[in-house]
């Protein structure tokens, strides 16, 4: 979505420009050495900003990078290099960067300036000379050793958690506001890039709620207009609405009951996996009063009586059911009279479309496909993506319950750890970092919400799968603890680079997640001890 308001705003200024995705540090640092001789300036969307970007791509001394990157904490080389790295954050974002003096210190000339000294001197006076530049020369290395330390200690402070700013795509939104050309189209690219955030838990609720208000108020601005105009809802027209709306994944393009059972949310408050759940499922469409024919056809063919009041009465019956929040602050877009897609919706779609498992071919034709289905003359590759979204969401919920059913996700200590075997159905899916990561956090949910274990409830899950058998590799990725007032905050980044280290275990970590890396199947046993005893 950012990279779609960059286009946009490219566009305004005829600027020309090439694009070239990239999943991973490797595939930057080869586009990066392809491309350095013809270009100077390089935009570097949602990657970059963790690491130091110098020290990796070696650019020569006239190439410039601007990076936009919700990735944070923003390596302390990158905010303290003013002339070939430029940041674009939003003003309000808190970095939280240690200050430049406690990172960074001038080298000190400590050569000796004794040789210089005057033979003339007398000898006595020389030595007392001699002894007083030995205790200052030992002081200033102290001093240094000392520094030194404290740096470290900080830098690791900082470093230790990974997390999420603001959303690319509302920074890009925010640039384009800036210079009086925002499109009512960056608007929804920018909500949509911010329910990407929440779909996929990088964001405390309190950042989303904030983020959703700013963005409430620009959709005000842009999508009020006179109600009785001619044409008012055109075919052309683009109308974007605020709305509290059901948290159920895709139920406008699904049936109500295939949505309830493949949402994690409802899927593991109900426990979906046990008889019990289903059981409890079906009670509580009975409370809502919902004859079963009508839930389990496709929701566009709903009796409109029903469907006038469902959200009221869903809610109602949700709080019966412990169930509080199924409803939340989100948007929807209108194309004319007959779409209407929800923010979120344009999400499971875009993601699915990017790791597509069905067609092979290159990474980044998924990644065009992708971008294509944000624009609205492209209604067809849309619908494709969330037909493609509904298996990915069967395949999560069914490996979810399989999991839990054989008892799959076993405590290791420090935390769970769950791993897929190859021959799994849709095992193929998991190996890409999105879906996986998906996978991981609905089963934490629903195993946070099975388990009698309280001590269980609050520790953090690794998961590893299948990633490519012929060359005998594992994907694993760390996921932080399922609690209310969870912070987000990622340490398995960090963790995973000393247990690789420690134990010399052969792994990639080429993914702009941390917490995600790939293992040499071989070596997994000891990489997980080592991350056990590191984590105890």
């Amino acid at each position: 979505t950012a990279v779609a308001s960059l286009q946009a705003l490219f566009q305004c200024d005829h600027v020309q420009y090439t694009l070239v995705p990239v999943s991973g540090w490797q595939e930057l640092e080869t586009a990066f050495l392809e491309h350095k001789d013809q270009f100077k300036y390089f935009v570097l969307i949602n990657c970059g900003a963790n690491v130091d970007l110098l020290e990796i791509l070696q650019p020569e001394e006239d190439t410039f990078f601007f990076v936009c990157d919700s990735h944070r904490p923003i390596n302390v080389v990158n905010v303290y290099n003013d002339t070939q790295i430029k940041l674009l954050v939003k003003q309000d974002d808190d970095l939280d960067v240690p200050a430049y003096d406690d990172i960074f210190r001038d080298e000190e000339d400590e050569e000796e300036d004794s040789e210089n000294e005057s033979d003339g001197s007398e000898p006595l006076e020389k030595r007392r000379r001699f002894e007083e530049e030995v205790i200052e020369r030992t002081m200033k290395r102290r001093q240094r050793r000392e520094w030194e330390a404290r740096r470290r200690e900080i830098l690791f402070d900082y470093e230790q958690y990974e997390y999420h700013g603001t959303s690319s795509a509302m920074v890009m939104f925010d640039l384009a506001w800036i210079m009086s050309k925002d499109l009512n189209d960056m608007l929804w690219w920018a909500i949509v890039g911010l329910t990407d955030q929440w779909v996929q838990d990088k964001i405390t609720q309190m950042k989303y709620v904030t983020d959703i208000g700013i963005l409430q108020r620009h959709v005000s601005r842009h999508n009020h207009r006179n109600e009785d105009e001619e044409n008012s809802l055109s075919i052309d027209c683009m109308r974007i609405a605020f709305e509290y709306d059901l948290r159920l994944a895709l139920y406008q393009h699904w049936s109500l009951y295939e949505s309830l059972c493949n949402t994690s949310y409802t899927s593991a408050r109900f426990k979906l996996w046990s008889v019990q759940g289903q059981k409890r499922l079906q009670e509580f469409l009975a409370d809502m009063g919902l004859p079963l024919k009508q839930v389990k056809q496709k929701f566009n063919s709903m009796d409109v009586s029903l469907k006038e009041n469902l959200q009221e009465m869903i809610e109602e019956s949700a709080n019966k059911f412990g169930m509080k929040d199924l409803r939340v602050q989100t948007f929807s877009i209108h194309f004319g009279f007959k779409n209407k897609f929800s923010a979120s919706d344009i999400v499971y779609a875009t993601t699915s479309l990017m790791e597509n498992i069905e067609k092979e071919g290159p990474e980044t034709t998924n990644f065009i496909k992708a971008l294509d289905s944000l624009s609205r003359g492209n209604l067809d590759k849309l619908h494709q993506g969330l037909d493609l979204a509904k298996k990915q969401l069967r395949a999560i919920q069914q490996t979810v319950a399989s999991c839990i059913c054989t008892n799959l996700v076993i405590s290791q200590g420090p935390f769970l750890y769950c791993s897929l075997m190859e021959g799994t159905p849709d095992v193929k899916l998991f190996s890409k970092p999105v879906s996986l990561c998906l996978l991981s956090k609905y089963l934490l949910k629903s195993f946070v919400c099975s388990t009698k274990n309280k001590r269980c409830k609050l520790l953090p899950l690794v998961m590893a799968a299948p990633m490519d058998v012929e060359q005998g590799t594992v994907i694993v990725v760390g996921i932080p603890p399922e609690t209310e007032s969870s912070d987000k905050k990622n340490f398995f980044g960090r963790a995973f680079e000393k247990a690789a280290e420690s134990t010399n275990s052969r792994t990639l970590h080429n993914h702009f997640e941390m917490s995600i890396i790939e293992l040499k199947t071989e070596d997994r046993s000891k990489f997980l001890d080592a991350l056990i005893s590191l984590l105890s």
